[in-house]
């Protein structure tokens, strides 16, 4: 006698409603939906649900500039949270000096100061500093450093900004010219402080040249074990972890992040602007 072919037991899962698929996937990040959304075809259909994304999505958006997002709402909240989650084109605050775009593991905020948001220390003296064009994150200045003792660096956001506790890092993001002076000293102030009580600080390098043979004999390989490093990142700029921090509920006022070194000369430093965004795991 034949057997008569079974049908493919069907995947459990399926048998749970969409809505409440849709439900529990709200309860995890954008990163677990995605990859829910390849697991079956009843996990697509809930992962890709605007009641998962709008959960996944800022319930508010600081003031954008004019243009920034399109004039007709993107069909699905999962589009729109794709389109502001693309790091490579951020949307521009009201300002035009801040960018901002959401982290697709967390979904939660990020942002670039640009320099002109900065405080740079003699910045608009064109002996010390100077400015250059550039088209990057939709930034279009950058301050180049001619010479100068007193380097200092300042950038504040408020924390209402910031997502809800969240563990955030603050970065300066440079690069340096091939004829530089000074940078291998350790920066004497490099933190981040929260509503003026919680600081995080850091002893940094800016250049990981100072074992070059054109560096002060005295301060070679004679820098502090913690010191931190730069790292070059993807875009081909460099990056250093000057502090970090902890948000709140978004009454914690402003967080402040301070760069500051005047022991010696400097020049050849390219300044982009501070980046803040979520503090990778394991770091």
């Amino acid at each position: 006698m034949e057997s008569t072919p079974t049908a493919p037991a069907r995947c459990e899962i399926a048998r749970l409603p969409d809505d409440l698929l849709s439900a529990t996937l709200a309860r995890t990040g954008p990163r677990d939906a995605c990859r829910a959304a390849v697991v079956s075809p009843a996990f697509r259909a809930a992962a890709d649900a605007d009641a998962v994304w709008s959960s996944l999505l800022p319930r508010h958006l600081p003031p954008l500039a004019n243009g920034e997002l399109p004039a007709d709402p993107l069909p699905t909240k999962k589009q729109l949270f794709m389109r502001l989650s693309d790091p490579g084109s951020p949307v521009l605050l009201a300002d035009r000096l801040t960018s901002m775009w959401l982290d697709r593991a967390t979904g939660a905020r990020c942002y670039m100061l640009s320099a002109r948001k900065l405080g740079i220390a003699w910045g608009d003296t064109p002996q010390y500093w100077r400015w250059i064009p550039i088209n990057l994150y939709r930034i279009s200045e950058a301050a180049e450093l001619r010479h100068v003792w007193w380097l200092e660096i300042r950038g504040e956001i408020d924390s209402k900004m910031l997502s809800r506790h969240t563990t955030y890092s603050a970065y300066i993001v440079f690069s340096l010219a091939q004829r530089r002076l000074g940078l291998y000293y350790t920066c004497k102030e490099a933190s981040v402080s929260l509503g003026g009580s919680s600081r995080s600080t850091r002893r940094v390098c800016l250049d990981v040249g100072h074992n070059r043979a054109d560096t002060w004999p005295s301060l070679r390989g004679d820098l502090p074990e913690d010191t931190l490093f730069p790292r070059v990142r993807g875009d081909g700029w460099m990056e250093v972890e000057v502090g970090e921090f902890c948000s709140g509920e978004g009454d914690d006022g402003e967080v402040s992040i301070s760069l500051m070194e005047t022991s010696v000369i400097k020049s050849g430093l390219v300044v982009l602007g501070i980046e803040i965004r979520p503090k990778e795991q394991g770091v």
